[in-house]
């Protein structure tokens, strides 16, 4: 074991380049590396990092990163092998202990790779996470590469000079900046990464058996029968050649250092042989065998890890790149892919089979095709970052059965599909293995809503079905986006008409009647008996040179956004010979609006009809053209409406919360639901209003506290740890008017619940609202998710509710509001007046917020809210703390299963 593995906390992470580095914790057995470091720096890099040349400071500084850590310190490594490439240290300032004085240095070949800026991140992580805000550096004022890596940390920075020194204060906080800016690095890295994995020069196969019928036989073959214009070799210890490729015995014996090997090999030898892979130099690994148990697929991540090389598989069909300057088709599939510009990752080699053949009978190629398999490292979150900058991919499909980083691939999503549309399948997922859910918000959260809080926010098209994701992409791969829902339905049979019109509502489009004007010109070129109300009914003698000319006013009006044109196969167009569907693709190309076309007679779900300069999509039933076009159209509205941004919250004392958090925990460390008190101060600390409540342990405080809220009607709520549904039980007293009642009621509550109940809240009851729930779920993989809707006891039943993930911006949380089918309430619904919208988005904004904050926070509920014009009141709280180790989805480092 090298020293690069020791510690747990380790973690590897990609540079500027694409090569990787260990970021870990500094040990006093590194100290002889430390030292080699510094004394093996250029006597000005030492001036500059320690002011002096000598290296007394170095020996000092070599002793001090590598001591025992006491609290309030952190040193960190970037080993390269055994190699220290750079440190980082903070040390706590015993006067003000939320600021952190910061040390950085840079072995001198090693500059220029990144490795400054990478050990700042993870510096940043770990001070944040022992409470310092921000970080103070200081440097000469010559020192420009230090100053460059501060100024492009994207954290906000203030400088003070003082003669040739320069001191930098760092303020710690996250934002959109520096979220932003750890994006674009991570971007540049991972993709240069993936440079010898999709663009390599040169490739060997590793288990190319004689057999024609072997898997690594078959890889070959496709490699060498499709063309791949780099070098190509095998190793096979039984043959010198395999249809005219060299084979070696091994792979120490081979010629040169490929950049890429494909391993075919029985799962025992899988990571002795990837060991010797990354021994040659080779930088990147496919990994087709399938099986591994948990102690072969660590050797075989670890050999990857230890010797930098990306790794597609284990289980997994292989890869392909169709560019012409590569030609690679490293896959068993029977059929190579088709070239284009389409990238495609799955995560089954049987559906990429299917996926590939469905989009080739179409005509749709394929930039990329990566098959994930088991996904131990590279991932769909990579291949959406490779299909942003490969300079040829315009449509991304994924289908991918789990998220390692689902936070991190939201972001990167949402900004390829503003550039590509991203289409999936949304398959949906088991609830076996999810924790029980106790609270209303952590019973109705489910792993399909989760996953569809993820699509919408990251603006990716979800089908529900290969099909599904085939016929959409067939209309965005020929035609322009529609920019609005309305859909006018052309059809040469009124019953196949009524039928799209249908489809069209069922998928959420609208069908409009058409004006006056347009249905006169649509009139006077269609035959006798046509109606143009919408649908335009063409009737059976409809003639192609009619259809084209009701097609063209249709498309150049802007009364619709989309054409959808339905035929039925008649005597007539059989007889004459004049078929109008040919009148489905213009001659002079494209038009402003999509036009889609069903065919009821069409043998295929979908297929594409070429003409000269213009394609069109024909299905064979209307429900798939219009959820089609309904696809197109979310994808449309998506991409135009603004990114929005995580806003600034005033009031809100996160370090109170933290603060009050930690208290509970070390009083229970096992966590557990909070109590009253505990839940109202969280909520104040995030300055989210509450009702007017006190608590009280008896009738007579039972009794003061009502005369002190204002008297008139009061809600009497018990209280005792673990209670969640009081009305389930009977532990909630209302409209309780005078001492007399209050007291009554009190008694009655302790005695029935004796032995447990603890005290109890005393409210004024609520004018009347609509009533919501709003809640956080702390979920174990996609992290926290603000989820909202109809409230009250029959919240579950009703299940009308959305999510979000955290955390949100302005837009989620103003789509998060309008998502359930109870948002008519809230605009005013029978009551004319709409209830505080503006509030109710602070609401979900400032739980957001608080979720981010606390990772302990396991379930937050908050039900009912009360939504009125005047307020958004929450009048029950549930708050269930844990000891969850913080999530860190935006830091940058490769995965670890």
């Amino acid at each position: 074991m090298t020293s690069t593995e020791r510690p747990e906390d380790s973690v590897h992470a990609l540079l500027a380049d694409g090569t990787t580095v260990c970021i870990r914790p500094a040990a006093p057995e590194d100290h002889g590396r430390v030292l080699r470091m510094f004394t093996g720096m250029s006597s000005e890099n030492l001036r500059l990092r320690f002011f002096t040349v000598g290296t007394d400071s170095a020996v000092n500084a070599a002793d001090r990163i590598c001591a025992v850590q006491a609290p309030g310190t952190r040193a960190l490594l970037a080993l390269a092998g055994d190699e220290v490439t750079g440190t980082a240290e903070f040390h706590r300032s015993p006067a003000t202990p939320d600021t952190a004085d910061v040390g950085l240095a840079v072995a001198d070949t090693w500059h220029g790779h990144g490795i400054g800026t990478l050990l700042l991140e993870h510096l940043v992580h770990a001070a944040r996470a022992a409470g310092v805000r921000s970080f103070t550096v200081d440097t000469l004022t010559e020192n420009h590469p230090m100053l460059k890596v501060i100024s492009g940390l994207g954290l906000r920075t203030a400088r003070r000079f003082d003669g040739p020194e320069v001191h930098c204060t760092i303020e710690l906080a996250e934002d959109e900046g520096y979220l932003s800016a750890v994006d674009e690095r991570g971007r540049t890295a991972g993709v240069a990464s993936l440079e010898p994995l999709l663009r390599p020069a040169s490739v060997v196969v590793i288990g190319a058996g004689r057999s024609p019928s072997s898997v690594g036989r078959a890889l070959l073959t496709n490699i060498r029968a499709h063309g791949f214009t780099g070098r190509l070799a095998a190793v096979n210890p039984h043959t010198g050649t395999i249809d005219g490729t060299p084979c070696h015995p091994s792979v120490e014996h081979l010629s040169f250092v490929p950049d890429l090997a494909v391993l075919a090999v029985p799962v025992p030898a899988v990571a002795d042989v990837a060991e010797q892979c990354g021994k040659l130099g080779v930088k990147a690994v496919v990994t087709v065998s399938s099986g591994l148990d948990d102690s072969q697929a660590a050797g075989l991540l670890a050999a990857c890890r230890r010797h930098g090389m990306r790794l597609v598989g284990p289980n997994c069909l292989g890869l392909a790149n169709t560019e012409r300057t590569v030609r690679l088709d490293a896959t068993f599939a029977a059929a190579p892919p088709r070239p284009g510009t389409a990238g495609v990752a799955v995560q089954s080699g049987g559906v990429g089979i299917a996926l590939l053949g469905a989009l080739s009978r179409l005509g749709i190629g394929v930039s990329s095709f990566v098959s994930l398999g088991d996904k131990y490292d590279v991932s769909g979150n990579d291949l959406l970052q490779w299909w942003e900058s490969d300079g040829v991919t315009d449509l991304a499909l994924l289908h991918l059965e789990s998220f390692g980083n689902p936070r991190g691939f939201s972001r990167t999503a949402r900004r390829v599909a503003r550039k590509v549309p991203v289409l999936t399948v949304d398959a949906g997922r088991s609830e076996a293995g999810r924790r029980a859910a106790a609270s209303h918000t952590a019973a109705i959260t489910t792993p399909t809503m989760t996953r569809r809080a993820l699509f919408h926010q990251a603006g990716i098209i979800a089908t529900d079905s290969i099909s599904d994701l085939v016929a959409t992409a067939a209309l965005l791969r020929s035609q322009p986006l529609p920019t609005g829902a309305r859909v006018a339905v052309v059809s040469n049979a009124g019953g196949a008409a009524v039928l799209a019109a249908d489809a069209c509502a069922e998928a959420g489009l609208t069908v409009p009647e058409l004006p006056g004007p347009l249905i006169a010109d649509l009139l006077a070129v269609l035959p006798a008996g046509a109606r143009a109300v919408n649908p335009v009914d063409t009737t059976a003698a409809v003639s192609g040179k009619q259809l084209a000319s009701c097609l063209s006013l249709l498309t150049g009006h802007g009364a619709v956004d989309a054409v959808l044109v339905v035929l039925v196969p008649t005597a007539l167009s059989a007889a004459t010979g004049d078929d109008p569907a040919r009148a489905l693709v213009p001659p002079t190309g494209t038009g402003p609006r999509p036009v889609v076309a069903v065919l009821l007679d069409q043998d295929v779900p979908v297929r594409l009809l070429n003409g000269p300069v213009a394609t069109v999509p024909a299905y064979a039933e209307p429900a798939s053209a219009a959820r089609a076009l309904a696809h197109a159209v979310s994808h449309s509205r998506r991409r135009a409406e603004p990114l929005g941004t995580v806003p600034v919250l005033e009031g809100v004392d996160s370090e109170a919360a933290a603060a009050l958090v930690a208290d509970f925990l070390a009083r229970r460390p096992d966590g557990g639901w909070a109590g009253p008190q505990l839940c109202g101060a969280l909520l104040d600390a995030y300055g989210i209003r509450q009702s007017p409540w006190e608590w009280v342990a008896d009738a007579d405080a039972a009794v003061a506290a009502a005369e002190r809220l204002g008297g008139g009607q009061m809600a009497l709520k018990a209280y005792w740890p673990g209670l969640l549904h009081k009305t389930d039980v009977g532990a909630l007293r209302l409209d309780l008017e005078g001492p007399q009642h209050i007291r009554t009621a009190y008694t009655e509550l302790a005695r029935n619940f004796a032995g447990v109940m603890t005290g109890a809240v005393v409210q004024p009851m609520a004018a009347r609202g609509v009533e919501l729930v709003a809640g956080v779920v702390q979920d174990q993989v996609f992290g926290p998710l603000v989820l909202f809707g109809l409230g009250g006891t029959a919240t579950e039943v009703l299940a009308d509710h959305a999510a979000r993930l955290a955390p949100l911006t302005d837009r989620d949380a103003h789509a998060l509001i309008t998502a359930p089918r109870c948002t008519p309430l809230l605009f005013g619904h029978r009551t004319g007046r709409a209830v505080d919208l503006e509030g109710l988005e602070q609401l979900l904004l400032r739980l957001s917020r608080m979720a981010c904050d606390l990772p302990q926070l396991a379930e937050a509920d908050l039900n009912p809210v009360l939504a009125r014009p005047d307020a958004i009141l929450p009048l029950d709280i549930r708050i269930r703390l844990l000891p969850y180790r913080a999530q860190a989805p935006y830091l940058r480092r490769l995965r670890t299963r």
